[in-house]
């Protein structure tokens, strides 16, 4: 153990009596003169609330229609519909009155080309929907919008399609599946 001289130890001592008296020095409540002005602008302020205005009263209406016609009745919507009905072309009512066949239960995208085969010299496609496997060829039906395949190659299928445009009227869009390569 080294001792020190007695002029390192008083310096030592002298260094913490400055730094107490610096410290002192900065004490009290600094900005003081900010906190009053602030505590002065607060006490002008007197907020302006304006009152809620008393709710109007409630006047009932009678139904004066009452003897008339409901707009939703069941008869009254069955006569629009027939109506609508009356108004689509016989290709539309044509499409809408066939039996549907199995593949038109779902849509396109539910619907997987897995394959094609040649029959006979015709072509067939293989579509896949809910784990089954169907074999079509032209003129059968597939999708949810009237999708009458049209052709069949082997590595795409091409449907007609009959939809309703923004406007309502009916029109014919062109749908293809193409084959899904087996990541198998």
């Amino acid at each position: 153990m080294t001792r020190r001289s007695p002029m390192l130890r008083n310096a030592g001592w002298g260094g913490l009596v400055v730094l107490a008296a610096v410290l002192a020095g900065c004490g009290g409540q600094p900005h003081q003169d900010l906190r009053a002005w602030m505590s002065a602008e607060r006490a002008k302020l007197h907020p302006h609330v304006k009152p809620i205005e008393p709710p109007k009263p409630f006047v009932p209406a009678s139904y004066q229609l009452a003897d008339r016609t409901d707009p939703f009745a069941n008869a009254k919507l069955e006569t629009g519909v027939r109506q609508e009905m009356n108004k689509l072309s016989p290709e539309v009512m044509a499409q809408m009155n066939r039996p549907k066949e199995p593949l038109e239960q779902y849509s396109l995208d539910q619907i997987q080309m897995v394959g094609s085969v040649k029959i006979k010299g015709e072509d067939y496609a293989l579509l896949k929907a809910a784990n089954l496997l169907y074999r079509v060829h032209v003129g059968e039906y597939a999708g949810q919008h009237f999708g009458r395949i049209t052709k069949i190659d082997e590595n795409l299928v091409v449907l007609q399609e009959l939809v309703q445009d923004a406007t309502g009227d009916w029109v014919q869009r062109t749908a293809t599946l193409q084959l899904q390569e087996s990541s198998k």
